[in-house]
């Protein structure tokens, strides 16, 4: 992997998505421990709040943002965009209003909305050779197993000797950083997209695909899954460290980065383990698993330390083993074409499941404690896990017989086909395009 880094462009970009990683980190931690200041025993509320927040801004802002800045050379887009955050990011430690955390959240998350298409989208055309790009994008898998991991203890230690506050300022630094690398490089000017069927059809062409094909509804569910057992971490740690618990602050960082210990190390496993094991086998059982922890995190279990650092960590697993094999069935599933728009599809659609899943895990613990929480989110990644069970199907081949009878005799597309009862035959590998609207039924 060390060899795509001898690329100059792309070393300083992914040296831009380490440091930016590294300062959301930091603010991650700091949000939660500035919700505790502002709110008390409502933390979670309140920060389940301001990460529906930020699921808003990415679902609905995303599309306008990449319509609106799409044409505007990228650099200075980027480092624009970069600057915003790191403003935010400044003037968070001020505020002494919950709403002003809410505002300034769904600025920095607009920012970020707009940033992560386009750097993703810049990304294959400074490495246009494909095994380079996946080089590239399993270091950036790595980076974000490394953010989970690195950022929360990296916090811990600057807590025993700074306030939290502080920790906003190397969030900002770390953006800034960002900025600077961005704009250390020459990248290369967007090409246009011609659009087909009107504007509509193309910015829903990825969607339509992705619920027309049954593997990724499957694969919706798992993001649901995943969605409810991530959001009781991420929401709820900071309450039940603190109040549960009675622990100070350096220890929600610590949870935070048992629960990154799980996901980098199910990372390093699986490579090997999807050489040998189906994607559908690893993904669903790794739902079925997330369903019985958040079932223990009801129990006695989670009232321990060692036992929420155990809890955590296996939960981080979980998540990586239902996720991490999604970009594989995306690549499958999708022509070279349609491959971007498929992508974002899954961008939109699996933080729409957080979005829902934020705000309740945070609501239900400040109402009913930290068990319940556990329990409610339990209720939805069983449910989720029993849909991507029924949706994907146990057989599912990449090359697929199917019948057209809506294509002309002399159609390029039919030049291996055979006649069959007034339509034509043929099999390949089957996705869903301009040419196959549905999904055959077996």
């Amino acid at each position: 992997m060390h060899t795509v880094l001898r690329n100059r462009a792309y070393r300083h970009l992914f040296g831009a998505q380490v440091v930016a990683l590294t300062g959301t980190g930091l603010a991650t931690v700091a949000l939660g421990l500035l919700a505790y200041d502002l709110a008390g025993p409502d933390a979670g509320a309140v920060l389940g709040t301001a990460l529906a927040v930020k699921m808003v801004a990415y679902v609905g802002v995303a599309p306008i943002a990449a319509a609106v800045l799409g044409a505007l050379p990228r650099r200075a887009v980027l480092v624009a965009l970069d600057l915003v955050r790191a403003a935010v990011a400044v003037a968070l430690p001020w505020v002494d209003q919950v709403w002003h955390v809410y505002v300034l959240i769904f600025v920095l998350q607009s920012a970020s909305a707009a940033f992560t298409p386009m750097f993703q989208a810049t990304i294959p055309d400074v490495l246009p050779d494909e095994r380079e790009y996946t080089r590239a994008l399993t270091l950036s898998r790595l980076a974000y197993d490394l953010e989970g991991l690195l950022s929360p203890a990296i916090a811990a230690a600057l807590l025993t000797v700074v306030s939290s506050g502080h920790l906003f300022i190397g969030t900002a630094a770390g953006f800034a950083a960002s900025a600077a690398l961005v704009v250390s490089v020459v990248l290369p000017r967007p090409r246009p997209v011609p659009r087909k069927g009107g504007r509509y059809r193309a910015t829903t062409r990825g969607i339509r695909i992705y619920l027309a094909t049954p593997r990724l509804r499957g694969l919706l569910a798992v993001h649901l899954a995943a969605a409810a057992a991530g959001s009781v971490v991420l929401v709820d740690t900071v309450v039940h460290v603190r109040d549960v618990l009675g622990r100070g602050a350096p220890d929600v960082a610590i949870a935070l980065a048992a629960n990154g210990i799980g996901s980098l190390a199910a990372a390093l496993v699986l490579p090997g383990l999807l050489d040998r094991v189906a994607d559908r086998v690893v993904v669903l059982r790794a739902c079925v698993a997330l369903t019985a922890l958040l079932a223990i995190g009801t129990t006695s279990v989670s009232a321990h330390w060692t036992g929420v650092l155990v809890l955590w960590a296996l939960i981080g697993a979980g998540c990586s083993f239902a996720l991490t094999p999604g970009a594989r069935l995306l690549r499958r599933s999708a022509g070279e074409t349609d491959r971007p728009a498929v992508f974002a599809a899954d961008f939109a659609l699996s933080h729409a499941c957080w979005l829902v899943c934020y705000p309740l895990a945070g609501w239900v613990a400040s109402a009913s404690g930290t068990a319940t929480a556990f329990a409610v989110l339990g209720v939805i990644a069983a449910a989720a896990a029993v849909v991507a069970i029924r949706l994907w199907p146990a057989a599912d081949p990449e090359v697929v017989e199917h019948v057209h009878d809506d294509l002309d005799p002399d159609h390029d597309h039919l030049c291996d086909a055979v006649p069959a009862g007034g339509a034509w035959r043929h099999a390949h590998a089957f996705r869903i395009d301009d040419h196959h609207e549905r999904w055959p039924r077996t």
